[in-house]
């Protein structure tokens, strides 16, 4: 009779889903933790002032004043934490929405026409290269200080991602599934639905998610006129004041915000393309 196999070869146990959960939870909890204390030590050291670096007290301070009313005062410049957080999310739907949906578009047609690709991919290339702040004065020059320049420049920044993307996506679909599909007498129209869409999904999915990183990484520039109320006109308005605790706030507003956004585009992402990563 054949004895156990050896213990080199047997599988290693999984981790209980308790655990795995526990974990999952626990490490991102216990480095907030520890960047908390090397925090607290850096500031408490005395190698840079308060004003460079507040200690974290001081920036809990700030949050409260800037989210609650003091003196008579409601938040920062007569507007709670939450409204200013509040206009840039409304800000960043519409500018990053915006250049979303057209890069899907060209994608699409970039992706399935190789001549408009040749045409395109450049001038793309060269938007996505230039820095939000290279264009923004003159996106005020032509449009004014109201909201139009602001949503300009967050879906110009938004929209090469999702278009190199899904252009690649698009391209790389399999051209056997693409021809079986036609075999089968489908139309130009029906193989774009039920075969290149599905096949470009996951790769769209993840140039929506850079496009709103950089949406986010072009607020501040955004909200550089006229940008009260706003996150990020509220931390350039404090850096004028040096008011660093409050930079602070803005800043943590806008990570944590964007952390939370960019998890429930992960869960979209699963609930719409379950097949990712599956072979």
């Amino acid at each position: 009779m054949p004895g156990p196999p050896p213990a080199a070869r047997r599988p290693r146990p999984r981790p209980s889903g308790g655990w795995a959960r526990a974990r999952h939870v626990g490490l991102p909890l216990a480095s907030l933790l520890l960047f908390l204390a090397l925090w607290q030590l850096l500031a408490a050291s005395g190698t840079w002032s308060e004003t460079l670096v507040p200690p974290p007290a001081k920036v809990w301070d700030a949050f409260v004043t800037v989210s609650t009313t003091h003196d008579g005062v409601r938040g920062y410049n007569g507007t709670y934490l939450v409204e200013h957080l509040g206009i840039s999310l409304r800000r960043i739907a519409l500018g990053a929405g915006l250049g979303i949906a057209v890069g899907v578009l060209f994608g699409l047609l970039m992706g399935t026409m190789g001549w408009l690709r040749s045409l395109f991919e450049p001038w793309i290339t060269f938007l996505r290269t230039l820095p939000p702040l290279a264009y923004f004065s003159l996106l005020v020059i032509w449009m004014g200080i109201n909201e139009e320049p602001k949503i300009t420049l967050l879906a110009v920044a938004a929209f090469p991602p999702v278009a190199v993307s899904t252009t690649t996506a698009v391209a790389a679909v399999p051209r056997s599934l693409v021809e079986a599909a036609r075999a089968l007498g489908a139309s130009r129209w029906d193989v774009v639905k039920d075969v290149v869409v599905p096949s470009a999904l996951p790769e769209t999915f993840t140039g929506i998610r850079l496009a709103v990183g950089v949406a986010y990484s072009s607020l501040v520039a955004a909200e550089l006129v006229n940008g009260l109320p706003g996150i990020g006109g509220m931390v350039k308005d404090a850096a004028n004041y040096n008011n660093t605790p409050v930079v602070f706030v803005g800043i943590i507003a806008i990570g944590v915000s964007g952390l939370i956004i960019d998890g429930l585009l992960l869960r979209l992402e699963r609930a719409v393309v379950p097949w990712r990563g599956r072979a």
